[in-house]
């Protein structure tokens, strides 16, 4: 699988687990879950490096942890252009972007091919 792709998928599992445990996270189906992987790919490669140069210094004083920040950003404006998905505010943002985050590196992991 590619990386773009793995990183759909775990968007999709993050967002559609994150639904069943936490009672403001609402999705009305599979269709806007599908669209808002996408929605958020989208604002992730046009929007998301133009944030991060923005929030450069900052992000250096923090030692990166201000990206999880940038990543919540990211998924409250792709909750904004999908209407029948409802994230529920920043901190069930933030903890989606750190969910993503691990979910997509195990996924990466596990695809590599092994070396002797």
């Amino acid at each position: 699988m590619t990386k773009i792709s793995l990183k759909y998928l775990s968007i999709i599992l993050t967002i559609y687990l994150l639904s069943i445990v936490i009672d403001t996270i609402h999705i009305e189906g599979i269709t806007p879950l599908l669209i808002m992987g996408l929605v958020l790919l989208i604002v992730n490669l046009l929007l998301k490096p133009f944030l991060l140069l923005i929030t450069l210094p900052f992000s250096i004083l923090t030692l990166g942890l201000l990206t999880f920040i940038v990543n919540a950003w990211t998924i409250m404006i792709a909750d904004h252009f999908v209407p029948r998905i409802n994230m529920g505010g920043f901190l069930n943002s933030l903890l989606a972007a750190f969910i993503i985050f691990i979910l997509h590196h195990l996924l990466l992991d596990t695809n590599k091919p092994k070396q002797n």
